[in-house]
């Protein structure tokens, strides 16, 4: 065993001597990498991942899942401050689940159950005691029920429930009241929708309590219901109203000066809309008859029934005597009389059928009631006022736009009422000059500042002027008087030097011990040249 192992490593070495230096350090570092590869890997897939599983709890929430999750088994991470509970990934819905229907997480408070299945005294529960619970689970009730609506992070409620009087009537009975601290989800704001919903969910969770004797608070501020004054109702409706009618004037503004800067030119035009909206929402019911031939004002005949009925017969003798003497019945017939008579009836029924219709007719809101628009137009260069065909034309556009828009309104306007809701003003702006300091000025002012600014000027090219003539005669009366006597400067034997360095050496010590005669003597040196 041991000499195949000698064997093996014999040709490993000899395999290992085969390669060059670098390949060695190639061949190394490779099966390094790979291993390192191989255990980083190794230990990311065999990692267990955690979760916040439970989060703000306090510390009897707190204690009561660690308890549940050490008799588990199951491997948990509290954090630093004890309000989270992280568990591994895998574990996670299950724990939720069995945590939540063990009702470990209270979070502080108990509901009626809980409080209630609590072992009380083995001579059973006093009245004191009753009424302690009692209040406490009405307390935990209601917290849940508030921490259950969007928004809503914790909430903290303290009721008072006064004793009941036997001898009082419901009217002179004590109120409940009712405190309630909430805290909310960071960066939500309740409207005021829901602060209305906050007030009723407390008020008929408790008995006998009047939502005036309710307060709840935040950590910014109280909230007021709308009952007692809030932000909601109608406040909110004239700031969305508001809203609407500004929203709607710079639509009319915008559309009106981009239209006509296309042909005026941009910057030349300027617009001022004022409007009136109707915000009243309108539900008609309305219960139609119409007949079905409008020409003939007839409906459908749905029944019909026609009755005909026709008699003839011989008419029988009169009976008694004639009326004669003195007991004469005027006009009585004297004669017996005999003969036929005949009768016709006729009846008809018709039973018509017509369109009944039944319209629920909602009026929508946001209907323009009123719109007026003036518009100031700068006129064309070198003009002052515009031409009236240009006034006339703008005019006929505003009138247009005002009459489409005042096509719901329910009044009738005649052209000459649309005529007094438009204005159009032609006339220069007054641009201001980008240079200009903000200071105005008038015309003596600037003619003044101008004189001064030409006579500074003035004064100083004279001053100029002056001094290149005093120069000028300064350098002629130079040039007139006789030049000085040639100074004497001391000898310098170039004859006896032979060496052009000597030359340098005496030149530079003339220099740096009399340099006043050195510079002289240049003088003359350049004036015989």
């Amino acid at each position: 065993m041991n000499e195949r192992i000698a064997q093996y490593r014999d040709r490993f070495t000899q395999y290992w001597n085969n390669f060059s230096k670098k390949q060695k350090i190639l061949l190394a570092s490779t099966f390094a990498f790979l291993i390192i590869a191989i255990v980083v890997l190794t230990m990311q897939f065999s990692k267990t991942e955690y979760e916040v599983a439970f989060r703000d709890l306090n510390s009897n929430d707190a204690a009561g899942v660690i308890s549940y999750l050490d008799s588990s088994g199951v491997p948990y991470k509290l954090s630093a401050d004890g309000t989270q509970i992280s568990i591994p990934s895998a574990d996670a819905a299950k724990v939720k689940v069995d945590v939540g229907s063990q009702g470990l997480i209270q979070k502080g408070t108990m509901g009626m159950e809980e409080a209630f299945s609590q072992s009380s005294s083995a001579i059973g529960m006093t009245e004191h005691e009753f009424d302690v619970k009692y209040n406490s689970a009405m307390n935990g009730e209601v917290e849940s029920l508030l921490e259950r609506m969007d928004g809503v992070k914790s909430a903290k409620v303290l009721i008072n429930l006064p004793k009941e009087n036997i001898f009082a009537g419901l009217e002179e009975q004590d109120k409940a009241s009712a405190s309630v601290q909430m805290e909310f989800q960071p960066g939500f704001r309740p409207s005021q929708s829901s602060i209305d919903g906050y007030f009723n969910l407390v008020k008929t969770a408790v008995p006998n309590l009047p939502i005036e004797n309710i307060t709840i608070t935040n950590n910014e501020a109280d909230l007021t219901p709308t009952a007692r004054g809030g932000s909601g109702g109608l406040s909110s409706d004239v700031q969305e109203n508001m809203a609407l009618q500004k929203k709607f004037e710079a639509e009319v503004k915008a559309n009106v000066k981009q239209f006509l800067s296309q042909f005026m030119g941009d910057g030349k035009v300027d617009v001022l809309v004022a409007s009136k909206l109707n915000f009243d929402k309108v539900t008609q019911n309305q219960k139609l008859v119409t007949p079905v031939d409008t020409e003939n004002m007839k409906g459908i005949e749905i029944s019909v029934q026609q009755i005909q009925e026709s008699y003839t017969g011989g008419s029988s003798q009169t009976g008694g005597v004639a009326g004669t003497g003195q007991q004469e019945v005027p006009g009585y017939p004297g004669t017996d009389t005999s003969g036929t008579s005949s009768s016709e009836k006729n009846s008809s029924t018709i039973n018509y059928e017509v369109n009944h219709i039944t319209k629920d007719i909602i009026s929508s809101p946001y209907t323009v009631k009123d719109l007026t628009i003036n518009v100031a137009v700068e006129p064309p260069s070198g003009q002052k006022t515009l031409d009236a065909n240009t006034t006339k034309a703008i005019q006929t556009i505003l009138v247009n736009i005002v009459r489409a828009s005042l096509a719901d309104s329910g009044v009738t306007y005649t052209d000459a009422d649309l005529d007094k809701k438009v204005s159009v003003l032609g006339q220069p702006f007054e641009t201001a000059d980008t240079s200009s300091t903000g200071i105005q000025l008038n015309s003596p002012l600037v003619w003044g500042i101008g004189a001064g600014v030409a006579a500074l000027l003035a004064g100083v090219i004279f001053l100029i002027v002056r001094r290149r003539r005093q120069q000028r005669e300064e350098l002629e009366e130079t040039e007139e008087l006789p030049l000085p006597a040639a100074a004497e400067f001391p000898s310098i034997t170039l004859d006896s030097v032979t060496n052009e360095s000597q030359v340098r050496k005496q030149l530079e010590s003339l220099a740096k011990k009399k340099p006043d005669d050195f510079v002289n003597l240049l003088r003359t040196w350049l004036a015989d040249e």
